[in-house]
C-alpha cells in the first residue's frame, strides 16, 4: 500500500490549461485562434469554388472517350467531338524543355547563394537580379525572346522558344524555394561531414540537397505550375495548332492554355461546343498539373534520406 501510495504521489500532475493566466491574455489566444481559423476558411471558399466549377463544367468533355485520343483537327468551332490530345503533347513538350534547362541552373544557382556566395558582392547581385525577374511579367519574358531568338537571331517561332521565355519565369521561383529549403537544413550536419574529413562538395550533394529535397520538389513544382498555364508566350512565341505537331522548334504547337484561348475566340460562352472544350482543358490542365506534383513527390520520397 505504501508502495501505490508513493508512486501515486510520484506521478506528475498536469495543470489545467491557462491556469494562472490573466484574462486578457486568455481572451487575446482565443481572439488570434478565431481569426487565423477564420482567415483559412474564407481561404478555402475561392479554392473550393473554382475547383466545383471547373469540375462541373469540364467533366462532360473529359469523359468523352475520344477526348484523350483524339486532336482538333478537321474540327470546327459547331462541330462537336474531337480532344485534347494535341495540347497535352505540346504542354508537356514544353514544359519538359522549360525543365530541363530550369531546374539545374536554378538549384545551382541557390546552392551558390548559399553554400559559397558569403555576402559577395556577385552573391548580392546575384540575389537582386533574381529578385528583379521574379516580378517580370509573362508577355515581357516572351518580347524579349521574340526580340533576342526570332528578330536578331534570325530563328523561327516555335515551342522552343515558349520554353525559353518560361526558363525566365521558372527559374527565379526555384532559386528563392531552393535557397530557402537549404537554409534551414541544420548546419550541425555540415559541420559533423566536414568533421569526417567529407569535401564541401559532396557534403551539399549527399547530405544538405537530399535532406532538403522535398521542399525543392515542392518549390519546383510550384514554379513548373505556374508556367504550365502561360499565356501571353504562346500568342508570341509560337501560334496555336489544331493538328498534332511534335517537333518542338518548328511549326505551330497545340496547347492547353492555347486551346482556351482559341475556344474562347471561337464563341466560347454563347457557343455550347466551344464551352465545353474550354472547361475541358480547364480540368485537363488542372489534373496533369496534379499528377506531375504527385509524382514528383512519389520521387523525392525514394531519393529522400532514410530515417533511422
Amino acid at each position: 500500500m505504501t508502495t501505490s501510495m508513493t508512486s501515486t504521489l510520484e506521478q506528475p500532475v498536469k495543470a489545467p490549461a491557462f491556469q494562472g493566466v490573466s484574462l486578457r491574455r486568455r481572451l487575446t489566444d482565443h481572439t488570434a485562434t478565431v481569426l487565423v481559423t477564420t482567415s483559412v476558411l474564407i481561404a478555402l471558399i475561392p479554392l473550393l469554388w473554382v475547383l466545383y466549377s471547373v469540375i462541373t463544367k469540364g467533366i462532360h468533355a473529359v469523359t468523352s472517350p475520344t477526348w484523350f485520343t483524339n486532336s482538333q483537327a478537321g474540327m470546327t468551332a459547331f462541330s462537336p467531338g474531337g480532344g485534347v490530345y494535341h495540347a497535352i503533347v505540346g504542354t508537356v513538350l514544353q514544359g519538359l524543355v522549360c525543365s530541363l534547362i530550369s531546374i539545374p541552373i536554378g538549384v545551382m544557382v541557390a546552392v551558390y547563394l548559399v553554400e559559397y556566395a558569403g555576402g559577395s558582392r556577385l552573391g548580392k547581385i546575384t540575389t537582386f537580379m533574381v529578385d528583379i525577374l521574379t516580378g517580370v511579367p509573362s508577355i515581357v519574358a516572351a518580347l524579349f525572346i521574340y526580340a533576342l531568338w526570332v528578330a536578331t537571331l534570325g530563328f523561327q517561332r516555335s515551342g522552343f522558344a515558349v520554353s525559353l521565355s518560361l526558363v525566365l519565369l521558372m527559374i527565379p521561383v526555384i532559386v528563392r524555394a531552393t535557397e530557402e529549403m537549404l537554409r534551414i537544413v541544420p548546419m550541425d550536419l555540415r559541420e559533423a561531414s566536414y568533421a569526417l574529413g567529407v569535401p564541401k562538395w559532396k557534403t551539399i550533394v549527399r547530405i544538405v540537397i537530399p535532406t532538403a529535397l522535398s521542399g525543392i520538389v515542392t518549390g519546383v513544382m510550384l514554379s513548373l505550375a505556374r508556367v504550365m498555364g502561360e499565356t501571353a508566350p504562346l500568342l508570341v512565341l509560337v501560334g496555336y495548332a489544331q493538328a498534332m505537331n511534335f517537333d518542338i522548334f518548328s511549326g505551330f504547337m497545340g496547347s492547353l492554355p492555347g486551346m482556351m484561348y482559341d475556344q474562347i475566340s471561337a464563341g466560347a460562352g454563347a457557343n455550347p461546343v466551344p464551352t465545353d472544350r474550354l472547361w475541358g482543358a480547364a480540368l485537363t490542365l488542372i489534373l496533369l498539373i496534379a499528377l506531375l506534383n504527385v509524382g514528383a513527390r512519389f520521387v523525392a520520397k525514394i531519393f529522400a534520406p532514410k530515417k533511422v
